[in-house]
């Protein structure tokens, strides 16, 4: 893990300097532009899961009959609608890779923040919008709850756009309402810089979702 901490913050150190050239000094800017360049980089493989999630959404009518036919042989019926996915090329679990592969990101950026050396040039280069980025807020009452808020809000939106069964399905649906509170309850026990990149993962996500959403509805119509 050393060895990524110290990448994040070489890399973090390079964005800053960039910002710096367009005269945005500061390491929040620097945070925002790590988080799209991370989101970008694994867009293909995010398109290819939201593709195969989007398949197990259409084949929701088959499983719910192969589920009744054999509603009195869990083995059987799970074995068939296994068989079902084989069949279509579909990983039921392919929606949990883009969020594991982001787990190491997000501890390695909160060990790099934690230790961060920044810009002794500059003092005022780690405020970011009235908030400390290296700082801890905890659950004061404060303008600084506004980043937890943001963090469960669009943590609430992107699973939304991810998993548009989330309401119907009892598994999602807990899903849907736990992680944006684990999520609130994270930002406000961790330094500001990484509820900073959170939030931001969240909106760069949504609008990706959206993107995705629309050219898959578009293919699905052609195939039609």
């Amino acid at each position: 893990m050393s060895t990524i901490v110290e990448g994040m913050t070489y890399l973090l150190n390079i964005l800053y300097n960039m910002s710096s050239t367009v005269g945005l000094a500061n390491y929040g800017v620097a945070i925002i532009l790590l988080t799209i360049l991370i989101k970008t980089i694994i867009f293909p493989l995010t398109y290819k899961q939201m593709a195969s999630m989007r398949k197990t959404v259409d084949l929701q009518p088959k499983i719910k009959a192969i589920q009744e036919k054999y509603k009195n042989n869990k083995e059987k019926a799970n074995a068939a609608v296994m068989e079902l996915y084989k069949e279509h090329n579909v990983n039921p679990l392919g929606g949990c890779l883009p969020i594991l592969i982001q787990l190491p990101i997000f501890w390695a950026l909160y060990s790099t923040l934690l230790n961060f050396p920044y810009d002794p040039t500059n003092p005022s280069a780690h405020l970011f919008l009235g908030f400390d980025l290296t700082q801890i807020y905890g659950f004061a009452l404060s303008y600084h709850l506004i980043l937890p808020i943001f963090a469960a809000a669009t943590t609430y939106l992107q699973t939304k756009l991810t998993s548009p069964n989330a309401s119907t399905d009892p598994t999602m649906k807990m899903m849907l309402y736990m992680m944006p509170v684990f999520f609130a309850y994270i930002s406000v026990t961790v330094p500001a810089g990484l509820a900073l990149y959170w939030v931001t993962m969240n909106v760069v996500s949504i609008f990706q979702q959206i993107f995705i959403n629309n050219r898959l509805g578009n293919i699905s119509k052609k195939a039609i």
